[in-house]
């Protein structure tokens, strides 16, 4: 893939497809005026707290004040969840997540399901969710949760699930872990959007890449030098 830095993040260039890579762990595509976040994870502060261990709902509000800078910056037709929305069973900040989105009348709110998204059926039975139980054909991507394995080679899959993070090392024994954008010839895993996720460290192979998240900027890494 071609990169290309601005002031925004960085540019991939999938054959004829512009991906725009943010610092806010999200993907814009001009072409499709859509936004892509992966794993925000919503409601698992009250998850939490139900089971008697005090999480702080500002960590969720944050999040959605990210969501809320974004779509007033690109003003997106369509907001593409990848996949693990809303942490398990149902609570309160359900509530609040569904007076978010029924603020912005003017986006397409979509939800492919991953493995957390376990409510009810009813429960996205409002106008405001389009939900795919599958893997979403969109142009020459496939958006799905979970990574996919055999991709067709005209097709780019965006995905998330796995939390990616690269551990960086210095001097003295430093170490120090963040999120990031893993590249592959054909697909793209997306970090985990949600402040209150965790990390699981990524292997790069030969045609692998990684654009960290650091200091409000996205940052190729080189690992093949």
């Amino acid at each position: 893939m071609d990169t290309l830095k601005n002031m925004a993040g960085y540019q991939l260039q999938w054959r004829e497809l512009s991906l725009q890579l943010l610092p806010e762990k999200a993907i814009y595509i001009n072409e499709f005026r859509s936004i892509l976040i992966a794993d925000p994870h919503f409601g698992k502060a009250a998850h939490f707290r139900k089971a008697g261990i005090p999480v702080s709902e500002k960590l969720h509000i944050g999040d959605l004040m990210t969501i809320q800078r974004l779509i007033q910056k690109y003003n997106p037709e369509h907001l593409y969840f990848l996949g693990d929305l809303f942490h398990s069973d149902w609570n309160i900040a359900w509530n609040d997540l569904e007076t978010f989105a029924d603020y912005h009348p003017e986006t397409n709110f979509h939800l492919i399901k991953g493995n957390h998204d376990i409510l009810p059926e009813e429960v996205y039975r409002s106008d405001i969710w389009q939900v795919h139980t599958e893997r979403l054909n969109l142009g020459q991507m496939i958006l799905s949760h979970e990574p996919l394995a055999n991709i067709p080679p005209e097709k780019i899959n965006l995905c998330g699930h796995i939390h990616p993070g690269i551990s960086l090392y210095g001097t003295a024994r430093q170490k120090l872990t963040l999120p990031c954008f893993f590249v592959s010839s054909n697909q793209i895993i997306l970090p985990a959007f949600g402040r209150f996720t965790g990390l699981y460290t990524m292997k790069c192979g030969k045609n692998d890449n990684a654009y960290v998240i650091a200091e409000k900027k996205v940052i190729p890494v080189n690992f093949h030098d």
